[in-house]
């Protein structure tokens, strides 16, 4: 039986795709299965494929749209800058030449988010600047960008003054790409919130489950070049009530009367 198995939640800049790619070979080969092309697909198809045997999704998403219909594998412990443990956090950005120098300072500016779905660029951001709207309002408006690299763009560029951006993303831009983060400048951190998890298909058993976080961390100690190039030292078991944390955030945004990013 052929099988879909991708990473694409972190695929820039291009020698992180390339060693997403020798670790899902090598795993592939340990397994003896054979690859599936997902092209084609949506990140919601892929997700929903019963052909699914691994991907990666975003804590958001895993919570609600996806919610008892995709089988939660392990999560990933990076150890990278503000990375640590199997933990993550959103750092906030804006322009290192700004005058303003605390989130507070930044009400009534123009934030920009990846997408509504987001964790690292919606949720934990909503989280963390619940405390100081007014009237359910931070933002004179907020802008939807489509990628966390996009949204960067737009800080670079004088589109928006602040942004969330998931800490993984930002340490392998910084490493790889640091022209995407000059001059920029981190204002806050959010809150701690587990790193993206790895999926697979939710018709996969207990046992098969455990044996394929099993075999991706064999392929990570066979391939320490993989491990030095990710940050990734290890699939940590994990399942959904890890990542209730998301929507407690969620929830303690709304309690304050900021449901919604404006």
């Amino acid at each position: 039986m052929t099988h879909i198995a991708e990473l694409l939640m972190y695929v820039a800049p291009e020698p992180i795709r390339q060693a997403n790619e020798r670790w899902l070979t090598r795993i592939l080969e340990r397994l003896g299965a054979t690859r599936r092309s997902a092209e084609g697909l949506s990140l919601m198809d892929l997700w929903l494929s019963p052909q699914l045997l691994l991907t990666q999704t975003c804590g958001y998403p895993l919570m609600t749209a996806l919610r008892g219909q995709v089988r939660v594998l392990g999560r990933p412990r990076y150890e990278l800058p503000d990375s640590t443990g199997g933990n993550h956090c959103s750092l906030l950005l804006s322009r290192a030449d700004d005058q303003r120098r605390t989130l507070p300072d930044f009400r009534g500016s123009r934030g920009v988010i990846n997408g509504e779905d987001s964790n690292s660029g919606m949720n934990l951001l909503r989280h963390r600047l619940a405390p100081l709207h007014r009237d359910g309002q931070f933002f004179s408006r907020v802008g939807i960008s489509g990628s966390h690299r996009e949204s960067l763009r737009w800080l670079r560029e004088d589109l928006s003054d602040l942004a969330a951006i998931d800490s993984v993303t930002f340490a392998y831009l910084a490493r790889h790409a640091a022209n995407e983060v000059c001059g920029l400048r981190v204002v806050g951190r959010s809150a701690l919130s587990p790193t993206l998890p790895f999926v697979t298909a939710a018709t996969v058993t207990d046992e098969q489950a455990e044996n394929l976080r099993q075999v991706m961390n064999q392929a990570l100690r066979e391939l320490p070049e993989v491990v030095e190039a990710l940050g990734l030292h290890e699939v940590l078991a994990a399942g959904e009530s890890d990542y209730q944390v998301v929507l407690d955030y969620q929830q303690e945004a709304e309690a304050l009367g900021y449901g919604r990013l404006h």
